[in-house]
């Protein structure tokens, strides 16, 4: 039997689908259920095979089903990948009221207005986040609700997905027998799972190192101020190891796991790997630095990436707060470091902020971070007052964009 108290995130990534089931009582959040599952049907973002995502998602909500006691019938759904894209927006409407005196109805078509902006008909409006408002010219205003004026201007982030890449998702998700509560770019619900308010006022950069992309999401005075989903991720180092030593992609993968680091300084001359403790096949040993340094130049290639979309916003090395890395590669030894050194700030390892209970053992792991964050979502707009939908595909175009709660959040 559906249990509709469950609040559930499903995180569909390039190498498992993560699921993280939660109740609230009372304010209090309690992690009753977690599962992964491997998986590969997804490249760039884009799902390749539908049946076996349907497979892998139906085993992952299985396993999740069980842990919690009760059948997951929605959740809120992930998406990233290069086809995401982020662009500024702009809205502007006339003050309804005879006095001039601004309304939440106002700042709610105001918002619609920056939803206008002209997309390609490939792209679909995943969100649109205001920055500032501007009352007859005067900028930088928070919150203009009270306010009176001629004219109601705001600036805003949208971001936006490939048509096919929505809807296949979609589908994936709707044959898994999953109706969606909202589909949310995938760095956005991680933020709030592994960084703080303090840090997201402060000025931050979350950095979510996946198998086959990485996710950012940069915030300022609680702001998002951009977003992005780069091509390269951990498995692009597990190729590039592959492809060095001449060795298969299972070999790799443990070498880079057991021996990897992506700074060759912190590593002897003299360390070698014996690969017949990783497989009996093998017989040869090879040199660790050799490895740290296969690592460390895609590594700096991935932090590069991420310094020019840094320096795109003018807030290259400018974050106070710097930067926190999640995600399965974040792990990696010596990125922390790397990090600092190449991106000019403070870096630490993500982990869950929010205050829960429950099964907090288990999602202490970078592979649930972005579900536990789609849970923290969830309970935000159910907490703004926002029902729950099914997504038509008859209205694609930023269906699950609630603005209701983002300006409510906004505002707050």
């Amino acid at each position: 039997m559906a249990q509709d108290n469950f609040i559930v995130g499903v995180d569909i990534g390039s190498s498992k689908i993560a699921v993280c089931v939660a109740t609230q009582n009372e304010g209090s959040l309690q992690i009753v259920g977690v599962s992964t599952v491997p998986f590969g049907g997804v490249r760039k973002g884009m799902i390749t095979d539908i049946e076996e995502t349907v497979s892998a998602l139906s085993h992952a909500l299985e396993e999740a089903e069980r842990m919690a006691g009760g059948a997951i019938s929605h959740a809120f759904v992930s998406i990233s990948g290069p086809h995401i894209e982020t662009m500024p927006a702009k809205g502007v409407v006339a003050i309804s009221k005879p006095n001039g005196e601004i309304d939440h109805a106002d700042v709610v078509r105001v918002v619609d207005a920056a939803k206008t902006v002209a997309l390609p008909q490939n792209r679909e409006l995943l969100h649109v986040f205001p920055h500032h408002f501007v009352v007859d010219g005067h900028e930088e205003i928070r919150d203009p609700i009270g306010m009176n004026g001629i004219r109601l201007e705001t600036e805003a982030l949208v971001i936006s997905s490939s048509s096919a890449a929505l809807r296949n998702l979609i589908k994936a998700v709707d044959q898994a027998g999953l109706e969606i509560d909202g589909i949310v770019f995938a760095p956005l619900a991680t933020a709030k799972a592994v960084t703080t308010k303090q840090q997201r006022e402060t000025g931050v950069i979350l950095i979510d190192v996946g198998a086959g992309s990485t996710n950012i999401a940069v915030y300022e005075e609680g702001e998002l101020l951009h977003a992005a989903s780069l091509p390269i991720g951990s498995r692009h180092i597990t190729n590039d190891i592959a492809i060095g030593l001449r060795k298969n992609l299972d070999v790799a993968e443990a070498i880079k796991l057991k021996y990897g680091s992506v700074i060759p300084d912190n590593v002897r001359e003299t360390e070698q790997i014996n690969l017949s403790v990783l497989d009996p096949a093998e017989d040869e040993k090879v040199s660790r630095r050799q490895v740290a340094e296969i690592m460390e130049a895609r590594a700096i290639e991935m932090l590069q990436m991420i310094k020019d979309e840094l320096d795109k916003i003018g807030k290259d090395g400018l974050l106070p707060a710097g930067a926190v890395l999640t995600g399965c590669g974040a792990a990696l030894e010596d990125l922390c470091e790397l990090a600092r050194k190449e991106l000019r700030l403070p870096a630490e390892l993500g982990f869950p902020t929010a205050p829960m209970s429950g099964m907090i053992d288990k999602i202490d792991n970078p592979i649930y971070a972005t579900s536990v964050g789609l849970v923290l979502w969830g309970i935000e707009e159910k907490q703004g007052g926002s029902p729950r939908s099914t997504f038509d595909l008859k209205k694609l175009g930023g269906v699950f964009d609630k603005v209701r709660n983002i300006v409510e959040r906004f505002t707050r």
